[in-house]
């Protein structure tokens, strides 16, 4: 795969001076994915999944009424990860009710915030992934389905699954460059886990 050096220039035009972390060389989205209708398809799946992710952080902390009423939105005194974390079943219920406490609210409502403003601006999409990756497997086991009848479709795989997949297929196909910020923030820090 080829890479595009970022101080390139022109015959007779100033050179183009920038930070440069990667040594004068970024990788953008048009090398890795070469189809226009893919790297949209790309985009357009980035900013569905950032969504996904702001939108629980949102309902959350001003208790929308979808998943979380009023009375116990986060700013009104409510435990958006304490909850889930309190009525965990399956094998691992026992370690989520041990380590519950006000500190998993603010990871969890920090994660949902940074992982969703990420994947809608088109920047940071390698860290997003991890830490996505990290909460949704947190996530997953604390409902761990195996063993469970009549709750879920599937006994082993579930929509965490997909959705960590997906932020992880976005982070490494640069998907931020198409109707996103990751040009110009790859060409700030270049190919390294910020990107």
């Amino acid at each position: 795969m080829g890479t595009i050096p970022r101080d390139t220039h022109t015959e007779g035009s100033a050179p183009v001076t920038t930070h440069d972390p990667t040594k004068g060389v970024v990788t953008f989205q048009e090398e890795v994915v070469r189809s226009a209708v893919a790297r949209k398809f790309l985009a357009g799946l980035r900013i569905v999944l950032g969504f996904t992710f702001l939108w629980p952080f949102m309902d959350k902390l001003f208790g929308l009424g979808y998943m979380t009423p009023s009375a116990k939105a986060w700013i009104h005194g409510g435990t958006p990860a304490q909850g889930f974390m309190k009525h965990a079943e399956g094998p691992f219920a026992s370690f989520f009710k041990n380590i519950a406490g006000p500190w998993a609210d603010w990871l969890f409502m920090a994660g949902l915030l940074g992982i969703g403003i990420a994947l809608l601006a088109g920047a940071g999409l390698k860290i997003a992934a991890w830490t996505a990756a990290l909460l949704l497997a947190l996530m997953y086991l604390a409902e761990f389905p195996l063993g469970t009848t009549g709750v879920y479709t599937n006994p082993l795989i579930d929509s965490h699954w997909i959705e960590a997949l997906g932020v992880a297929v976005l982070a490494t196909t640069l998907a931020g460059d198409t109707w996103g910020l990751g040009k110009w923030w790859g060409r700030h820090v270049g190919n390294g886990l910020l990107r």
